[in-house]
């Protein structure tokens, strides 16, 4: 294999690009949950002995793609190659390895080929209960959030470890949806793991390692010549979110070399008491992710790729949380690290980075009451997910209702409604939400939930952007911000806590919109009309913010 020319390095580059898709698309189809099945909560990737990552699933999301990355390498040194058996896949839900939160699990599969480990399979996806308090900020620590499974084998030779799903179905209030789901990812690693074996019986070869130099060498040097037209220089930003108890301010600041960037995250809040906390792979994971997408954005993402870029963090603060800190929900502010991050990146490329956008997800955990569980036994639990608008571009409008930087896609209304006793009224675009600006931001939605059936629905509220809309840049104005309320005319919520939506009423749910960019009076007077007759901004707001 030494002797493989450019050319058949980069088919075989393709190929696994191919598989590793294939790979994903496996875990999407066998899953139970919606948030997997419908909204594509996943990552899948292939690996080399190392431990690098080759290649990644185009469907899913940085919060575990980029983690998985680092997962694999912490699993290969804790279980070692030479314990690992064919037929064998190890589990972990661990936030502080796997993905930052109790609700995902990361499955590793070692693959042999002729009897030798050539590398890895792995994938991640989000299970809905996992028993505790559930998915709510409400944790005190991780211990009152749920089940905490530390690095062990799921199966053992083919066989599945039949006491860790008894375990696991008895600490949920959905235990055929988390057995199903744990198959859903044991699929996801065979199907990986058959096709990179045939791959390799198709071209006769008998290691990977020219392949994986091949590939991480050149995508390293790739990003490396990207990070080259980066000016030097430190730059630095802040942002402001609602935290639970308190305000909590981020602050970043970006350093940039010929060759690397270093972002650096001194100077952030401390952690919360309660669950929103982020552990520091995770705010990794979507830091370099928002880099990625600005610098080098053309280049795979692989261990190659993800080399030249570097995160720290101050132990204790809200952005690095140490264990066993309550991070269910670690999500909120770890998804808004983007916006934080672009705050520094604007200052050296003013004319790539786009405004501050909805960002975070905005989900509705939802379960039943304690009364309900005993006056029936009916219990339930789901996660939908809703996005608002991204900011405005530099050179374009913001995309309204889109799932940056998660690639969590929105929840299905009739899905929903099919899953939990619910029934969405009304599901809309947000009227002037989107920011004003020589380009628009995108907009958020209007959702209208209520219980379909005669019992109340506990909700589980995390969300930002209630207080602090997304900003603008270059004159463009804000965003507008989310707001949360039971009844048509109820009093706004606060952006987090747990609340109970009366079976007779109504939940009202507004995403926010995305900052505009550039000075609004330079907006093309056409494309403004064309916002008002496509019912995107109104007449009055028109005349108030374009005229």
């Amino acid at each position: 294999m030494n002797n493989l020319d450019q050319t058949k390095l980069q088919v075989l580059w393709n190929r696994l690009l191919a598989v590793v898709e294939e790979q994903g698309q496996a875990l999407i189809r066998a899953a139970f949950s919606p948030i997997v099945r419908e909204c594509g909560d996943i990552s899948a990737g292939i690996f080399d002995r190392h431990g690098r990552m080759l290649a990644q699933a185009v469907t899913g999301t940085p919060g575990h793609i980029n983690t998985m990355a680092e997962a694999v390498l912490t699993l290969r040194e804790r279980i070692q190659p030479q314990n690992m058996k064919p037929g064998n896949i190890y589990v972990t839900n661990d936030p502080w390895i796997a993905s930052g939160h109790l609700n995902d699990f990361l499955l590793l599969m070692p693959v042999f080929h002729r009897d030798v480990l050539i590398g890895f399979t792995s994938c991640t996806s989000h299970l809905v209960d996992l028993g505790g308090l559930g998915m709510g900020p409400e944790g005190s620590d991780i211990y009152d959030e749920g089940l905490l499974i530390p690095p062990c084998t799921l199966v053992e030779a083919g066989e599945m470890n039949a006491l860790l799903m008894d375990i696991v179905r008895a600490n949920s209030r959905e235990p055929v949806a988390n057995e199903g789901d744990i198959y859903a990812l044991t699929a996801c690693c065979e199907r990986g793991a058959m096709r990179l074996v045939e791959m390799m019986d198709e071209f006769d070869l008998n290691e990977l390692d020219t392949l994986s130099d091949y590939i991480v060498n050149k995508s390293k040097r790739g990003c490396e010549m990207a990070i080259a037209e980066v000016p030097n220089g430190s730059y630095q930003s802040s942002l402001m979110v609602e935290g639970y108890e308190l305000d909590v301010e981020l602050k970043a600041t970006l350093t940039v070399s010929d060759h690397d960037m270093l972002l650096d995250f001194d100077g952030t809040d401390p952690c919360s008491q309660k669950g929103i906390n982020v552990p520091l792979n995770y705010a990794t994971a979507y830091s370099v992710f928002a880099l990625r997408c600005i610098v080098g954005s053309d280049i795979p993402n692989n261990a190659g790729s993800l080399a030249p870029f570097r995160v720290v963090a101050p132990q204790g603060c809200i952005l690095n949380a140490q264990a066993p800190a309550p991070v269910a929900m670690r999500h909120t502010i770890g998804q808004l690290t983007p916006d934080l991050v672009y705050g520094c990146l604007h200052q050296a490329l003013p004319d790539r980075v786009p405004a501050e956008g909805a960002s975070c997800m905005y989900d509705l955990p939802l379960r039943n009451t304690p009364e309900t569980a005993q006056s029936n036994g009916h219990q339930f639990a789901i996660e939908l997910v809703f996005n608002g608008g991204t900011g405005a571009r530099p050179s374009k409008d913001g995309l309204s209702v889109t799932a940056f930087p998660s690639g969590v896609w929105g929840s299905q209304v009739e899905t929903t409604e099919s899953a939990a006793p619910v029934l969405i009224k009304k599901r809309e675009l947000r009227m002037d939400s989107g920011g004003a600006g020589r380009y628009r931001g995108g907009l958020g939605q209007r959702i209208e939930l209520q219980p379909s059936g005669d019992d109340d629905v506990l909700l589980f509220l995390s969300v930002e952007r209630i207080r602090f809309a997304a900003r603008g840049r270059e004159g463009g104005m804000a965003g507008a911000a989310g707001h949360v309320s039971i009844g048509v005319d109820g009093e706004p919520l606060p952006s987090k806590g747990l609340f109970r939506i009366p079976a007779n009423e109504t939940l009202i749910f507004e995403t926010p919109g995305g900052g505009g960019m550039g000075n609004p009076q330079e907006r093309d007077p056409a494309l403004v009309a064309s916002d008002i007759r496509d019912g995107l901004v109104s007449e009055k707001n028109a005349k108030l913010d374009y005229c």
